[in-house]
């Protein structure tokens, strides 16, 4: 029989390790790929993308007040629509969620060390590792104190642009540049920034009174990252102009210069590099309970199911996680591990969608628009990405099929 993990976090706690999975290198880096696909349309993307993230998280607190265990929707697909679909959604989630921390790591070195991204992408994965195995507190005070700093550096940015930055607001009209397809690929874009609120849900075995707990923090993280996405897109926008803004491979830097404060500048990247580690911090302790949950039904070796019995964590899941992703980290390309995690995130949504559909009134289902939004939302995002994207990240949901076939064969 396995340990279980010691339910430590209240509501301050969830609500800023959603934060510190959500407000992270999402927003330093998508608006520009976001501007160049819906150019003057990147408000209507980046509403697409909050209406679909708002569906999933009101799905996903509603389930995991009913289900308070490790594994987020590993758990929920498997207890609501059968044993196959919570294996797929843990599947897609694992693989998909471990190039995602990739992504952040690399994120992490290209603003610390250009030249020696992948290295301080190693040290980085090697780090928070060590942190997240000495226990979820630690954690979750390391997020509370990033989340701090990179608040206060786009606090700082938005700011500095609307009082020295010659805002126009002729950035913000629609005109004939936003097309529908072009909204939809940058809400596709923009999604993966507010795709960390499972990361609450998640971790429903460490929280207090997870049944009043999780449906409050999770709409409550969520709120703070529109509002705070919201507020730089629009001064950003305003600064630099669609076109500018879809031409800048580092935009929040260039909004900083155009502001004309480029004392500003350094700190802007200090502040990505800080978000992204915050990002990858919270994206290592979702991927590895979910391992921890997949290892207790035996998809994964039994062995990743331990809990150390001083730390109260899944070390030997944290271990395996952390050496997947350090060598994921120093071999890959960034936007292949981002285009790869996409794929797999949006699958796992939609099974989190189909799930909250079949709640009953008794067990607090949501609207039943939520769920349909959510799944038809999630699906129609996913199939908005790169041809290459979609073919890989169907190719590995297929394998993970295949080796669930071949395993239930052979019992």
């Amino acid at each position: 029989m396995t340990a279980s993990l010691s339910r430590r976090l209240g509501v301050t706690d969830a609500v800023v390790i959603g934060l510190g999975a959500m407000i992270g290198a999402g927003i330093f880096a998508a608006l520009g790929p976001a501007a160049r696909a819906a150019g003057p349309g990147l408000l209507l993307g980046l509403a697409v993308a909050a209406v679909v993230a708002y569906c999933n998280a009101t799905s996903s607190a509603r389930l995991a007040a009913r289900y308070p265990a490790s594994g987020g929707t590993y758990v929920y697909g498997r207890e609501r629509l059968g044993p196959f679909w919570g294996y797929l959604a843990g599947w897609c989630f694992v693989v998909g969620k471990s190039a995602s921390c990739a992504a952040m790591a690399l994120t992490v070195g290209r603003y610390v060390w250009p030249g020696r991204a992948h290295a301080v992408a190693v040290g980085a994965v090697v780090l928070l590792t060590a942190v997240n195995y000495g226990g979820v507190r630690k954690s979750a005070w390391l997020t509370r104190v990033i989340v701090g700093v990179v608040l206060a550096v786009l606090a700082a940015l938005v700011a500095t642009a609307f009082t020295a930055g010659d805002p126009s607001w002729a950035g913000l009209d629609l005109g004939e540049g936003a097309t529908f397809t072009g909204v939809l690929q940058a809400g596709g874009l923009l999604f993966f920034a507010f795709a960390g609120y499972a990361r609450i849900a998640t971790l429903g075995e460490e929280v207090r009174d997870p049944a009043r707990t999780i449906p409050r923090a999770i709409p409550l993280a969520l709120g703070i990252t529109l509002v705070v996405y919201a507020a730089v897109a629009v001064a950003a926008l305003s600064v630099l102009g669609p076109q500018r803004l879809a031409d800048a491979t580092a935009p929040l830097s260039d909004l900083a210069r155009a502001s004309g404060v480029g004392a500003l500048e350094p700190v802007v990247r200090a502040g990505a590099a800080i978000a992204a580690l915050g990002s990858l911090l919270a994206l290592i302790l979702g991927v590895s309970r979910t391992t921890l949950a997949m290892a207790r039904d035996r998809h994964l070796p039994h062995t990743l199911a331990a809990v150390h019995p001083r730390f109260q964590v899944p070390h030997r899941a944290e271990l395996a996680v952390g050496v997947v992703v350090a060598v994921a980290a120093a071999t890959v390309d960034l936007r292949s591990a981002i285009g790869f995690s996409s794929f797999g995130v949006l699958l796992y949504y939609a099974v989190a969608n189909a799930s909250a559909w079949t709640l009953t009134a008794a067990e607090h289902r949501p609207p039943r628009a939520v769920p349909v939004v959510g799944f038809l939302g999630c699906l129609l995002l996913a199939f908005t990405l790169p041809g290459t994207s979609i073919l890989v990240g169907a190719a590995v949901v297929a394998l993970g099929a295949a080796v669930y076939a071949v395993r239930a064969r052979r019992s």
